[in-house]
């Protein structure tokens, strides 16, 4: 490439012939003004949020990720959303540290009188808080406190719909947790199939549970439409091998009147992934 500020010698500014013309805006705005440049932490996009328990009434705190802060790189085929710096799926949990009672934020107020007495006697009673001094959330304790909520949500005997979302939310955690692994680690092949192993069976049960809740609920559906939930299940169906179900579904998202043009173009995507699997398999 040529040197474009090549010739400076004559001034006495030779030194400079091997500068950038256009810096990083970002770093020349950081150094003007005599600060250093660095990556946004995870914790700093961070805030505890009060809750109050529905069930025993207690205030606490939950780590809570800042609205617009995380910046959005792209889905997976089966609508896991990747950010960077984060992963705010890690947070969106509420966990009461006096009786156990835990779910996903959007769930977290809604519950009935008889489902909170559940919670009291099957969870409160046996329950033992885990104390987390760290500033961020692992994804071991993520894909823990999920467990947890899926638990609750068995006793407490909610909506099919709710449960297959929590079973979609794990697998979407393990996934995460296996792209953050040490490849160099001896161990590393053993721990991918194993973690590949468990996201699956996760991805059939929400795809069992999401079929389920199709067929007697209401939509929206843990905040997604009609279309929406037939494209996520023709992406799930896939991931288990069920092509046939897969294609039907995806076509019913390309030929609707209703979807909305960046889903039909996902589905035309999952289309393609699915006859490439198809072939393969």
């Amino acid at each position: 490439m040529a040197n474009l500020l090549s010739g400076l010698e004559k001034f006495g500014l030779g030194n400079f012939e091997d500068e950038k013309i256009f810096e990083d805006e970002k770093k020349a705005e950081a150094i003007s003004k005599g600060t250093a440049v660095k990556e946004t932490a995870e914790e700093d996009l961070l805030f505890d949020k009060t809750y109050q328990c529905p069930v025993c009434d207690k205030e606490f705190k939950s780590k809570t990720v800042r609205t617009g802060k995380a910046k959005l790189l792209g889905t997976d085929i089966d609508l896991r959303a990747k950010y960077q710096g984060i992963d705010p799926l890690k947070y969106d949990i509420v966990s009461c540290p006096k009786c156990g009672y835990t779910t996903v934020t959007r769930y977290f107020n809604l519950i009935t009188s008889p489902q909170a007495s559940l919670i009291r006697e099957k969870i409160s009673r046996n329950y033992k808080a885990s104390v987390n001094n760290e500033s961020t959330i692992s994804y071991e304790a993520a894909i823990e406190s999920h467990k947890l909520a899926l638990v609750n949500a068995i006793v407490k005997k909610c909506r099919v719909s709710e449960k297959a979302y929590i079973c979609l939310k794990i697998a979407w955690l393990i996934r995460g947790q296996r792209e953050d692994l040490d490849e160099t680690a001896n161990d590393y092949k053993d721990l991918v199939t194993k973690s590949e192993t468990e996201e699956l069976e996760f991805i059939k049960n929400a795809y069992e549970g999401f079929s389920a809740a199709v067929a007697k609920e209401e939509f929206p559906m843990c905040g997604m439409d009609e279309s929406t939930m037939d494209y996520l299940l023709a992406a799930l169906a896939c991931q288990c091998k069920q092509y046939d179900m897969a294609s039907r579904l995806v076509s019913n998202v390309i030929t609707s009147r209703v979807a909305k043009n960046n889903l039909k173009e996902k589905a035309r995507e999952l289309k393609t992934v699915i006859l490439q699997e198809r072939k393969d398999n």
